[in-house]
């Protein structure tokens, strides 16, 4: 019997023909160092300007392109920038723990081992499990009382807007904790490489900038600049699993691999500067069926694997980047029911 395994097996072997599993590193380094040379150019006239316009726009630019810088890291952590691993773990180090102060390690255990396994599945995806502070699911808002079911019901869709600046502060936060109680148990030298990348962080964020500018300019720059990186790592993030038609469920034990990265996934719609933003993030369905292919040529494979999911019987959606993000925070006004059958995710 020709399983759905056996098909993306088939489909592998055809986008291998096609050159598609080489590494593309050059772009790939390339796009990293751009996205780097304009965050750092943008944050000097930032902190150098008078003008308040100017000022804005710096900080708006310097924001997209370490979004962009973040999500071209994100194929390094897959290991799909190069063929040599090193590459890749430094671009990770710098990017994740040096760049944006969250420990590599952590992203690696939380994104590329538990969710790309178990996309919202509960109980696994801790991206999924935003409680005590909000409702993710309906089975959620019945199981609560009291004032807590009114904050669920009426009040959590207004407050969340307000806590996606914070999305960054908390990246930070868990992955220190996770980091700290892992390395209590095992002193590792990829343990003791995160902690150095960490330090990096601070020395250039914060020690080194105290030597020119007062202590609550370089705090109000901090803050900003997390603040503002949690905004768009919402507005990347998000689109493509909270929305309603990402399905959530309980348990993957036994779930058809194929069905359950296609139906938990969505992807959207950009243009070129999205595209260069969201490093191929916006093809999340082609994404968590080859984690480990470079992102440039996630667009080219696109048309392969919608009609791959259409001859399989899995669902493949799209929407604008818009309706996306809009569809990620209307979750929180009506969250949607777990999904008890996932084979009726089928089309």
């Amino acid at each position: 019997m020709h399983t759905t395994l056996d098909a993306l097996t088939d489909l592998r072997r055809e986008l291998t023909a096609r050159g598609w599993m080489r590494k593309a590193t050059s772009r790939i380094v390339l796009e990293w160092l751009l996205h780097l040379t304009v965050a750092l150019a943008a944050l000097w006239v930032f902190a150098t300007a008078h003008s308040l316009p100017v000022r804005i726009c710096a900080i708006l630019i310097s924001t997209a392109a370490s979004m962009g810088l973040a999500t071209n890291t994100h194929t390094s952590s897959h290991y799909a920038t190069s063929s040599r691993r090193w590459v890749n773990d430094l671009i990770t180090l710098l990017g994740y723990p040096v760049f944006v102060g969250m420990s590599a390690c952590y992203w690696r255990h939380k994104h590329c081992v538990l969710h790309h396994s178990a996309p919202n599945v509960i109980g696994v995806d801790s991206d999924i499990d935003l409680s005590p502070w909000f409702a993710r699911t309906w089975e959620e808002v019945l199981a609560s009382t009291g004032w807590r079911s009114f904050y669920y019901r009426r009040l959590q869709v207004f407050v969340f807007p307000f806590t996606i600046p914070l999305i960054g502060f908390n990246m930070q936060f868990q992955s220190w904790r996770w980091l700290i109680g892992h390395a209590r148990v095992s002193w590792d030298r990829k343990y003791k490489i995160d902690f150095l990348g960490l330090a990096l962080h601070y020395l250039v964020w914060v020690a080194i900038p105290l030597a020119f500018f007062p202590v609550a300019h370089v705090a109000e720059f901090y803050l900003l600049r997390i603040a503002l990186m949690g905004c768009a790592l919402f507005a990347v993030l998000g689109p493509g699993h909270l929305p309603e038609e990402a399905a959530c469920l309980k348990g993957s034990g036994g779930q058809d691999f194929v069905l359950l990265q296609a139906a938990a996934t969505l992807n959207f719609r950009t243009g070129f500067f999205g595209r260069l933003i969201c490093s191929g993030l916006e093809y999340q369905i082609e994404h968590h069926l080859f984690p480990n292919v470079s992102h440039v040529y996630y667009p080219k494979m696109a048309p392969l694997v919608q009609k791959f999911c259409a001859e399989q019987g899995v669902p493949y959606r799209s929407c604008s980047w818009p309706a996306a993000i809009w569809k990620s925070l209307c979750v929180f006004h009506e969250p949607p029911p777990i999904e008890v059958n996932l084979e009726a995710r089928r089309t």
